[in-house]
């Protein structure tokens, strides 16, 4: 049993198998990945009528990309219906992935080595990660010259190496985690 991850990038994937490992270790999970979002939203059902693998659970993740969260989480858990799994956990991050990075600028300045980021998080701007408008490019300005280009796998990366579970300001990220936790306590 374990649980599997929808997944709109890579980027999610390679946060996910950094993150999961540390804090969730007897976690089994398995990750798939499609196209974009609209590759995600277009063949979720198709994968949830096909998986015939007992026990295992499921969480959608996508990013909202300036969308309604709520609008897009209720496309999806309609989609979703009539495909046999009824206990699919669908979470929204709030923009993008980038935006749980800064929620947590402990672990973003550990990440790329440069403790002058903490002086960001006391910007009016940073209080709430998840209205931050494309925090992909925020993010990259903020590293850039610190470790030459910005990366979205590596910067995956290195944020699943470093983030800290309780300490994130991201709700969208508090509400993922609490997934995970409720989907891994339901195999336990």
């Amino acid at each position: 049993m374990r649980v599997v991850f929808l997944l709109e990038e890579s980027s999610m994937e390679v946060f996910l198998n950094s993150l999961l490992g540390r804090y969730f270790p007897e976690l089994i999970f398995q990750c798939v990945v499609y196209n974009g979002w609209a590759d995600l939203e277009r063949s979720v059902p198709g994968t949830l009528k096909s998986w015939h693998v007992p026990g295992d659970r499921f969480m959608v993740v996508r990013d909202s990309d300036q969308h309604d969260c709520y609008e897009l989480k209720q496309r999806i858990i309609e989609s979703c219906n009539g495909s046999g799994h009824d206990d699919v956990l669908v979470r929204i991050v709030c923009q993008e992935l980038e935006a749980w990075y800064l929620g947590d600028f402990d672990a973003l300045a550990q990440a790329y080595n440069a403790p002058r980021l903490l002086q960001q998080r006391r910007k009016a701007r940073f209080r709430n990660p998840d209205t931050v408008v494309n925090p992909a490019e925020v993010v990259s300005r903020m590293v850039s010259g610190v470790n030459g280009r910005f990366n979205k796998t590596d910067a995956a990366r290195r944020m699943g190496n470093a983030m800290d579970l309780e300490q994130n300001r991201s709700g969208s990220f508090r509400v993922f985690v609490e997934g995970v936790r409720r989907l891994g306590g339901k195999l336990a």
